[in-house]
C-alpha cells in the first residue's frame, strides 16, 4: 500500500493573474495523519490499456492520476509503460475528502508519477516530473518535492521546501464539496481589485505556529470571503479561531 498525503495551506494570498489563472504565495504542509491508500494489483486479463479504480468524482479522462499517465507517455519509455500496465492496474482507496481544499487528488498523481518513476526505472528527473505536474494540477509538484512543509508560488509550480515549526493541527470537515473554480470566479468578481501583493511577504520567513498566532483567518486565506459566500452552510463554522485550507470546504485548527 502506497500513501498518498492530504495537504493544508497555512495562508493563501492571491497576488495576481497569469493568462486564466491566479498567482498565488502559499505556505503548504503535509498531513502525515490522513492519506490515501494507492495499490497497483494484478489484473486478471492482461489488456494494455490503463486502468484506474476507485470511488472518484468525475469521469477517468478527468482524473488527475489519468492526466498524469498521459503526460508520462510523451516523455517516458512507453514500452516499459505499456508491459507494465498490461499486468496491472491501479486502485485508490479514498480518504482525502473530494472539495475539501487538501489536495487529494493533486496528491494522487504525484504519487503516481513518483511510484512509476522510480519502480519502472523510467529515470525522470524531478524537474520533469514537475513539468508534468504543472500540466496537471495546481497542487501537484508540491506534492512531487516530497516535503514536509514549503512556500509555493506562482500557479503552483514553484516549490521552496523549507524546515517549519507546525503547530498540532484539528481538522474539522464539512459534507460541502467545494467547485475551486467557481470560488476563484467569485473572488475576481468580488475582491479582485483589492489584491494586496505585499502581505504574502510578512507570512514567508514565518513559522506556521507564528502564523497561526499573530493572523486572523480572513487575513490568512484571501479566499475565505468567497468561500462563505459561494457557499452559506459554511459561515456556522466561521468562527475566528478556524482557518480555512485551499478553497474548502476543510477548516482546521490549532489544539
Amino acid at each position: 500500500m502506497i500513501k498518498s498525503y492530504a495537504k493544508i495551506n497555512i495562508f493563501l494570498k492571491i497576488i495576481g493573474k497569469r493568462g486564466g489563472y491566479h498567482e498565488i504565495v502559499s505556505r503548504f504542509v503535509r498531513l502525515s495523519k490522513l492519506y490515501d491508500e494507492m495499490e497497483f494489483l494484478p489484473k486478471s486479463l492482461n489488456t494494455k490499456c490503463f486502468e484506474l479504480k476507485g470511488e472518484f468524482n468525475c469521469e477517468l479522462k478527468k482524473n488527475t492520476v489519468y492526466k498524469a499517465y498521459e503526460l508520462l507517455r510523451g516523455i517516458a519509455d512507453t514500452k516499459k509503460l505499456d508491459d507494465f500496465f498490461a499486468e496491472y492496474f491501479l486502485n485508490v482507496k479514498k480518504n482525502i475528502p473530494f472539495g475539501g481544499g487538501l489536495g487529494g487528488g493533486s496528491s494522487n498523481a504525484a504519487t503516481f508519477l513518483l511510484y512509476i518513476n522510480k519502480t519502472l526505472e523510467l529515470g525522470l528527473s524531478l524537474e520533469e516530473l514537475c513539468g508534468i505536474g504543472s500540466k496537471t494540477g495546481a497542487d501537484v509538484n508540491f506534492f512531487l518535492h516530497e516535503c514536509e512543509a514549503a512556500n509555493v508560488s506562482g500557479i503552483g509550480e514553484i516549490v521552496k521546501p523549507l524546515k517549519d515549526e507546525v503547530p498540532d493541527i484539528e481538522l474539522i470537515f464539512d459534507d460541502a464539496t467545494c467547485d475551486t473554480a467557481l470560488i476563484y470566479n467569485n473572488f475576481r468578481e468580488q475582491f479582485a481589485d483589492n489584491i494586496d501583493k505585499t502581505a504574502a511577504q510578512n507570512l514567508i520567513s514565518l513559522s506556521s505556529k507564528e502564523i497561526l498566532q499573530k493572523f486572523d483567518n480572513i487575513t490568512l486565506n484571501d479566499l475565505l470571503r468567497s468561500v462563505l459566500i459561494c457557499y452559506p452552510s459554511l459561515k456556522a463554522k466561521a468562527d475566528a479561531r478556524l482557518f480555512l485550507s485551499g478553497s474548502g470546504s476543510t477548516f482546521f485548527k490549532v489544539r
